[in-house]
């Protein structure tokens, strides 16, 4: 059974692994709620229907057509993400009587990769990064992506009628993704545009703040489902920037429904990994005198189904 990291923290053996586990959770909101299916090895095979066989009414003593259905082979890889944080043992000396020297650089670290992989998921490009994952936003494609429009729609607009036409989309992204509710997933966009919907729902409903049972976070919703930002990458910038071409607009955002998965039979999104977060301290080096913290988390992801996420594109946040 797949794990979210919120729900193996409880099960977590050691203080450390505990603490940045949690770390991990705090600090995304994908890693909050993903479910983790664990694989054996490092990649992950299954076939994906392609075709249906035949079926028919028949007379009495008529024979069937005989066919069968066809699959596709596909494929998913795990990858390492992950990196050591060290302490010289002089700072850990001197410098240790009002912080934990190597809890903030291991904390430290939790956070990048965090945002590693939360801005990976979403623009994740093999081509780019071989060492790394396809997000979804090289994913999703045909009736997965919704446009918003030739020059992209404003949210607000000129009053009412521009929203409406925008939550009309809204429910488009919603329909695509079928299945999708408030228990098993949610909806990421930058923080600018959740602004903009939370100013445009409050005028004509639709808007509300819950508190999640899963991960205890409050989280604004729309029509239930939790609206939520994934935030910037370690470099500051956005994960879902405001910058994007649509038409004639250069300022233009996407916003991406999600479903959430614990296996393949869910066909949605699921994460992969083998063994999960692992930390190890490594202890003093021969090297040199400093104390090392190593974290490795070997994931992966899947889209199943093909009907796991969509994306919304050519959203103006005005």
């Amino acid at each position: 059974m797949a794990l979210s990291l919120a729900e193996s923290a409880k099960l977590s053996t050691t203080d450390l692994q505990r603490g940045v586990i949690e770390t991990f959770v705090q600090e995304s909101s994908i890693l909050d709620r993903i479910p983790l299916m664990p694989i054996e090895g490092n990649s992950y095979s299954y076939n994906e229907e392609a075709t249906l066989p035949g079926v028919a009414f028949r007379s009495v003593n008529e024979a069937y057509t005989e066919s069968t259905g066809t699959v596709n082979q596909k494929s998913e890889s795990l990858v390492i993400l992950g990196g050591d944080a060290d302490v010289d043992r002089f700072i850990v000396q001197t410098r240790g009587n009002l912080n934990d020297q190597r809890a903030v650089q291991t904390r430290m670290k939790v956070k990048a990769a965090a945002y590693k992989f939360q801005d990976t998921f979403f623009n994740g490009d093999v081509a780019t990064d071989a060492k790394s994952f396809d997000g979804l936003r090289k994913r999703l494609t045909g009736a997965q992506v919704v446009s918003a429009g030739t020059n992209g729609a404003p949210i607000i607009g000129a009053g009412a009628d521009d929203s409406h036409k925008f939550f009309d989309l809204m429910d488009g992204l919603v329909a695509a993704v079928p299945g999708l509710n408030s228990s098993n997933g949610a909806i990421y966009a930058n923080r600018l545009v959740i602004a903009k919907v939370r100013s445009a729902a409050r005028r004509i409903g639709g808007f509300e703040m819950v508190k999640e049972a899963l991960t205890g976070k409050l989280v604004a919703t729309y029509n239930g489902i939790a609206l939520l930002d994934p935030g910037q990458n370690a470099a500051g910038a956005d994960i879902l920037p405001q910058t994007e071409t649509q038409g004639s607009a250069t300022d233009a955002s996407s916003i991406y429904a999600v479903r959430f998965g614990q296996t393949e039979d869910d066909q949605a999104v699921t994460g992969l990994t083998n063994g999960g977060v692992m930390v190890d301290d490594l202890g003093q080096l021969e090297t040199k005198p400093a104390y090392r913290t190593r974290i490795e988390f070997y994931c992966g992801l899947a889209v199943f189904g093909g009907k796991g996420a969509a994306r919304l594109n050519g959203v103006l946040a005005k």
